[in-house]
């Protein structure tokens, strides 16, 4: 009869398995608290282009509260069809910064104010917009001098008051411009209506899908408010040349709210 023998494991070997242990159980406690943290409160985006100037530049690091208008698949990385409608769903407010997902594809983040509720009608005649067959005011500003992408330009800024009283600054570069003079749109129910805040440089609800552009979006799509800049850098800056962060940095858009 032979007797089972086990060899037993040197007890500094042991001791540095269960630190591995422990750190990837860390690790994956910290990646299960962001997933939670980002799917139901807050996601950060970054704004990748002009669409939105004034009021979000290239570059602005932005904060999104997904609770705002409740959960939807989307509110899920990937966007998963899990379900359909939204959860605790809470209407948007005409004047909001949204981030909600392309319709066309249902999973390009796109960042837009809104401008039409379900059941409006909206037009823009010779650049000014009309909401319900009523111009919105808006009041001329000093025009600033600008790269619009397309060369150095002035650019005449206006602050429009939506109906409700919401206010903030647009920029327009003219009156001539491919999206200056529309047909009337007439939102959808359970839809809504987006445009840039630089209204000659958007593909915003304006411009239907099938030309590349949002149209109407449903309400299943938004993702969430944008409340605030978080940090903000001028094209230029890069990870991998740490001395941008600094000489790049706008830091007067650091942590500034959005309305």
């Amino acid at each position: 009869m032979s007797d089972n023998v086990q060899a037993a494991s040197p007890p500094e070997k042991s001791g540095a398995m269960n630190e591995f242990v422990e750190i990837i159980k860390t690790v994956v406690y910290a990646l299960l608290i962001a997933l939670f943290l980002r799917v139901l409160f807050f996601q950060p985006f970054t704004i990748p282009s002009a669409s939105m100037e004034p009021n979000l530049y290239e570059g602005d690091y932005i904060i999104v509260s997904k609770y705002t208008y409740g959960w939807s698949h989307h509110s899920i990385p990937f966007s998963p069809p899990l379900f359909s409608g939204r959860v605790f769903e809470r209407p948007a407010q005409r004047g909001d910064i949204v981030v909600f997902k392309l319709p066309r594809d249902g999973h390009t983040d796109y960042v837009k104010r809104l401008i039409g509720l379900p059941g409006d009608r909206i037009q823009v005649k010779q650049g000014l917009l009309y909401i319900n067959d009523v111009q919105v005011p808006r009041q001329a500003l000093p025009s600033v001098r600008e790269d619009t992408g397309y060369g150095v330009r002035d650019v005449a800024r206006y602050r429009e008051t939506l109906p409700g009283g919401r206010s903030f600054i647009t920029n327009d570069y003219g009156t001539d411009q491919d999206l200056d003079n529309t047909d009337v749109f007439v939102v959808p129910e359970h839809h809504y209506f987006m445009m840039g805040d630089n209204r000659d440089n958007s593909s915003d609800s304006r411009v239907p899908p099938e030309a590349g552009g949002v149209g109407y979006v449903p309400a299943e799509n938004l993702v969430g408010k944008a409340q605030i800049i978080l940090l903000s850098w001028k094209p230029g800056a890069t990870i991998f040349k740490p001395w941008t962060w600094v000489m790049n940095a706008r830091l007067s858009r650091f942590a500034h709210p959005l309305k």
